[in-house]
């Protein structure tokens, strides 16, 4: 014993104190092993490695001191510097790691393109810039491809244009450069489409005192001996001739007319297929850019060359492309949105126009009208998640909880509440069973499925991954907790509910002697059961939807304000002071306080008729469906709102912030149980549309177990793709005991 003591004497002592705290001990930085050792790079997007600034602090309480007994002291967290351009920036990063905001990976200002990598700056480039590239690499699977979706008929549309134009007579010339752009279209990698400038002599003339003139002829002065001259200049005239030319043409007029609607209609379907490819871009930027200024210059201007070949000093390059597929283009954001979720928008018109319009599914069925419906409801949950991060980095803690509890919940409040309304107002018990089912299934995917695919994703490229187990203790206290109240009054019915059966029958044919075989056995939760329900029940549930709320708020309080050590973020370099990763000292956002909360309430408006048209078209699929009623509730209607978080959690782990990507979910989750299970509630007691917070036996003993699974893994403060597959693996049985388990009561 005494051996032992000494020992860790030492260890707490003068070997502490000699430790080098920039040295890396197993995978920890600092002097604190058990510490979570984030480093938050908002620069490019990529995770760096720990500075010796990010294990080094002063706590904001004094820790207490460790005895000689005590194995751990664990109350040593490490302070998390995060480097970011700009103010805006960091207070965004600093809210994904606290308790109650929802985790956002997008930025919400715009990025300096000069500090962006190579990669990104080419995702952006606008094909104009000559690039010292052999011929062999050219030839690549992408540019093959795109001579057989895309080449050969643009090519042979400019064909079928230059003998349109060539039988003109008058439009001969744009008949030999849609012959040219026929050749340029097939293979247009390596090549470079280049405006001439002609140069036309200009003279300036400099009046001087004694009447003389010196004349400049195209920069060569014609010494005369002459006075000093008078500030009296002549003007020039401004402007290209060739575009004051390109009018004076007739030959352009019957361009315009004949052969350029045709061009142009090919490009704009080019375009656009190439657009909703998204990996095809640099495809939809060549025909957008021939559309508006290449088939607008005069053909004489227009040389086609190779781009080893272009002499930058005489020409202008329009346009110069190397690849046609570039697979980083999912990184792809228009005015801070990601691509996909801008080529998903147009679907939210489609479905409304399909769903309200045709009424009588005269034009699209009722299985289309909800594939459309539900598919909406992700770009419109990618631009709430938007605005809420928007709002919240430009404001202050107040208002940024609020906005987060409110329009956190509202993707979902909004379907179950015209679920609930629908249900009741056709007398259809069905939905309600599909509200709970989905509340169920969003529990479980939240605390199996996402925080298993981030691990295995995250665990694949980083072997171990590490994080603060005291923060993560303390969500998933809450996260039990908040399962716990869920499910109380569940499990106070089992226990003095009476157990109903129906279809029973006996051996001997008698209904008062023999033994009875009974089908469809279940406890009697229904309202009918007045003495249980209304005496003992529903002032249950009211009392647990007090308490849930209550404890959110104390979590609240908790982590942000009196224990905020636990998270311990710091904006600086360990003195206070707002490190910038670059010189900019201005942070424009890519939207305003005003235009992120316009969105949130045209999107939660359009988010409220989609819900609308789901809820109205899933009947038929519910009907005629052979796959169970619960599975569809726990997969589609339950995680297809949760896909753009579900993407967040997955580019955290692999910027190596699994601390952010556990907190993806389990922040979704305590908002289920502690906000949007008490507001369901209250909208019941206003408006009484029969929903009981009482929960079949499947949603119950799959969410406890889910619960004490996950907090067993998360003990260790580490994880990796195994422990992610275990996870995965125990939601994919709970999914196959869903799939073939019989239709809910009322389906």
């Amino acid at each position: 014993m005494t051996t032992n003591a000494d020992t860790r004497r030492r260890k707490l002592g003068g070997d502490t104190e000699k430790q080098d705290p920039s040295e890396d001990h197993n995978g920890v930085g600092g002097s604190f092993p058990g510490c979570d050792r984030v480093c938050a790079d908002a620069v490019d997007g990529h995770n760096e490695s720990c500075s010796q600034q990010s294990s080094s602090f002063t706590p904001k309480h004094p820790q207490r001191k460790c005895s000689l007994d005590d194995e751990i002291c664990d109350e040593n967290p490490c302070k998390t510097t995060i480097s970011a351009e700009n103010e805006v920036e960091a207070q965004k990063l600093a809210n994904n790691y606290k308790f109650g905001f929802r985790k956002w990976k997008s930025h919400v200002t715009e990025r300096p393109f000069e500090d962006r990598s190579d990669v990104v700056k080419e995702l952006y480039s606008e094909l104009n810039v000559i690039k010292p590239i052999s011929a062999g690499s050219l030839f690549t699977a992408g540019n093959i491809l795109y001579v057989f979706l895309f080449g050969w008929w643009i090519s042979l549309v400019y064909v079928i244009v230059g003998l349109l134009m060539f039988l003109t007579v008058i439009g001969i010339p744009y008949a030999k450069l849609c012959w040219r752009l026929s050749c340029y279209f097939l293979w247009p990698f390596g090549k470079a489409i280049e405006k001439i400038n002609l140069s036309v002599p200009t003279y300036s003339v400099m009046l001087f005192e004694d009447g003389y003139l010196e004349e400049e002829e195209n920069g060569k002065t014609s010494p005369l001996l002459l006075p000093t001259p008078v500030e009296d200049p002549i003007e020039e005239t401004t402007g290209s001739p060739q575009d004051d030319r390109y009018w004076c043409h007739v030959s352009t007029y019957v361009w315009l007319l004949v052969g350029y609607p045709f061009l142009a209609l090919t490009h704009f379907l080019v375009c656009l297929i190439s657009w909703l490819l998204v990996f095809t871009i640099p495809v939809a930027k060549m025909s957008a850019k021939t559309v508006h200024s290449i088939l607008f210059t005069s053909p004489e201007y227009i040389h086609i060359s190779q781009a080893t070949e272009v002499q930058e000093q005489e020409r202008e390059v329009i346009l110069c492309c190397y690849h046609a597929v570039n697979l980083y283009y999912y990184k792809y954001t228009v005015d801070g949105i990601n691509v996909f979720a801008v080529n998903l928008l147009p679907l939210v018109i489609v479905s409304l126009v399909i769903g309200y319009v045709d009424q009588t599914n005269q034009f699209a069925s009722s299985e289309v009208k909800f594939a459309t419906a539900v598919s909406s409801i992700i770009p419109l949950s990618y631009y709430i998640g938007m605005g809420i991060a928007s709002i919240s980095a430009q404001s202050n803690f107040a208002v940024g909880a609020v906005v987060n509890a409110t329009f956190g919940s509202i993707t979902e409040l909004t379907f179950y509440i015209t679920a609930l309304l629908r249900g009741h107002h056709q007398k259809n018990t069905c939905l309600q069973e599909m509200v709970k089912a989905a509340l169920t299934g969003t529990l479980l995917g939240c605390i199996l499925f996402i925080p298993g695919i981030c691990m295995i994703i995250g665990g694949i490229k980083h072997s171990e991954q590490r994080f603060n187990s005291r923060s993560a203790g303390v969500s998933s206290s809450l996260l039990f907790i908040s399962i716990g109240g869920v499910f109380a009054p569940t499990l106070f019915s089992k226990a003095y509910g009476n157990l109903v059966c129906e279809d029973c029958t006996n051996s001997t044919g008698t209904n008062s002697t023999g033994s009875f075989t009974c089908r469809h056995c279940h406890y009697d939760l229904s309202e009918n059961n007045y003495s249980l329900f209304h005496s003992h029940i529903e002032p249950l549930v009211y009392t647990v939807c007090v308490l849930l709320p209550v404890s959110y708020i104390i979590g609240l309080i908790f982590t942000l304000k009196t224990h905020s050590h636990i998270y311990d973020i710091q904006v600086g370099d360990g003195t206070g002071k707002f490190v910038k990763s670059s010189g900019h000292l201005g942070a424009s956002v890519h939207w305003s306080r005003w235009r992120s909360l316009l969105i949130l309430i045209i999107a939660t408006v359009l988010m409220s008729a989609c819900a609308d048209l789901t809820t109205e078209h899933i009947q038929p699929i519910l009907n005629y469906s052979s796959i169970s009623q619960y599975f569809i509730g726990v997969t589609i209607l339950a995680m297809v709102p949760e896909i753009p978080e579900i993407v967040n959690g997955i580019q955290f782990a692999l910027q190596n912030k699994i601390s952010l990507s556990f907190e993806v979910g389990r922040c979704i989750a305590v908002q289920v149980c502690m906000i949007q299970i008490p507001l369901l509630v209250l909208f019941n007691v206003f408006y009484d549309v029969g929903f009981v917070l009482l929960f079949s036996d499947l949603h119950l003993w799959a969410s406890i177990f889910s619960i004490l699974l996950v907090n067993y893994i998360f003990m260790d403060g580490k994880s990796d793709y195994f422990q992610g597959t275990a996870l995965v693996g125990v939601y994919l049985i709970l999914l196959a005991m869903y799939f073939f388990a019989p239709s809910p009561p009322g389906c």
